[in-house]
């Protein structure tokens, strides 16, 4: 048994290293690598989904600890998780290289998914009536189209249409807990505003009062009244706050926006992304505290949203924020175990750890990690993917190389 034991630990070792140093053979082309695992952590989610055989094929992972709702939540959080993170990408236009041709392939999938998500007929209709939690991800599913509308709104048929609108409204019977949840409600009103279905002012402005009044200083919000420290201002609170935000202001519709109050949100919000470029370290790690780290990668969706929005602040150069992004990504994903037999992302941080996961994750809940992959929204000749790949804050502080000064921001 210790034979067997060191020979698979052996093999793990072994199986690290070559692909880690596969990882490190790809550093002249970041995007190709962003691409591909973009690609496949996609692929079984649309390819199953828009079969109407998601529920057939996968297999639902619950914490050891799991008191949630109905195991059937995982398919929701996987579909409408995974579709916020890849709007960006698959609204840029078809080409003919090879990420040209996986973009196609995800997008016919994925309009073919939200279809059948919306179908009752559908052995893929998702749960919308049966628990709360639905609010949660019908506001990732909103959150795709406001990112891009052109190519994943506009291409459903209008029964399909009529079917989101009836299944976003009804989700007012649910009354949201006093914290981020808020911002969910305010996300699907702000999507049905912007296709000028009727929407609830009111449940937006409340999420914008509440947000403003938990603002907790120096890029910080808390999550409700009081604060925690965790990732939840990169996993909804920042990045909902503000889109919210922009969108009011783009459509000018109540309740009305001032150009002031979102440049006051995205100066919090870059202040937010230095303190996360920061947390990158030396070898591609950052720390582990709070709750839901299981989202992975979900944890940089800030600084991956001011990347592709072009909104980063002065202090981070392009170059060393991709540089920074894929050497944790190259980290992660090179470990053994984030994917089970089939393909799906499996209970974890780095690797399988069932263990780590709380009460309330489930496998589908992972494809939050998806957050990070909004820059493949930007084309590939952009400056982000161009730039000359740089060494990172903490890369340059722990080699004693010079490296600015951090400092606060007061309002």
């Amino acid at each position: 048994m210790k034979m067997m034991k060191l020979y698979k630990n052996t093999i793990r070792v072994i199986l690290f290293i070559s692909l880690s140093a596969a990882g490190n053979a790809q550093d002249d082309n970041d995007r190709k690598y962003w691409s591909d695992l973009a690609y496949r952590i996609a692929e079984p989610v649309l390819r199953n989904m828009s079969k109407g055989e998601l529920k057939k094929n996968m297999e639902v992972e619950v914490s050891p600890a799991w008191n949630g709702p109905s195991k059937d939540v995982a398919y929701m959080e996987a579909f409408g998780r995974l579709m916020a993170g890849l709007a960006p990408w698959l609204s840029l236009p078809d080409d003919a290289t090879d990420e040209g041709k996986q973009r196609r392939q995800l997008r016919e999938w994925a309009l073919k998914s939200y279809a059948n998500a919306v179908d009752p007929g559908n052995p893929d209709y998702l749960g919308w009536r049966d628990y709360g939690q639905a609010l949660v991800d019908a506001a990732f599913l909103a959150n795709s189209f406001l990112r891009a509308p052109g190519q994943l709104w506009e291409p459903l048929d209008e029964r399909t249409k009529q079917r989101y609108v009836a299944e976003f409204q009804q989700l007012r019977r649910v009354d949201p807990p006093y914290n981020n949840w808020l911002l969910f409600s305010a996300m699907v009103e702000t999507f049905l505003m912007t296709i000028d279905a009727p929407y609830d002012a009111y449940r937006i402005h409340s999420a914008i009062r509440k947000t403003e009044e938990w603002y907790a200083g120096d890029g910080w919000y808390a999550d409700g009244p009081h604060f925690a420290f965790d990732y939840y201002n990169s996993f909804v609170i920042q990045p909902m706050y503000v889109e919210i935000l922009q969108a009011l202001n783009e459509k000018n519709k109540p309740p009305k926006i001032s150009a002031e109050r979102i440049e006051r949100g995205l100066e919090r919000m870059q202040r937010f992304g230095i303190i996360q470029e920061r947390f990158i370290s030396p070898e591609g790690t950052f720390p582990v505290f709070g709750r839901s780290m299981a989202y992975r990668m979900g944890a940089f969706q800030v600084l991956s949203l001011l990347a592709y929005q072009q909104n980063l602040p002065g202090e981070l150069q392009e170059g060393q924020v991709r540089a920074g992004l894929t050497a944790v990504m190259k980290r992660m994903f090179s470990i053994p175990g984030n994917f089970d037999e089939k393909g799906f992302l499996q209970l974890g941080f780095a690797g399988h750890q069932p263990g780590m996961a709380d009460t309330y994750t489930n496998n589908g809940s992972l494809y939050l990690t998806s957050f990070v992959y909004l820059p493949l929204g930007l084309p590939a000749r952009h400056s982000f993917w161009t730039s000359e790949p740089l060494d990172w804050t903490s890369k340059k502080a722990w080699n004693g190389l010079p490296f600015p000064k951090d400092h606060a921001i007061r309002e």
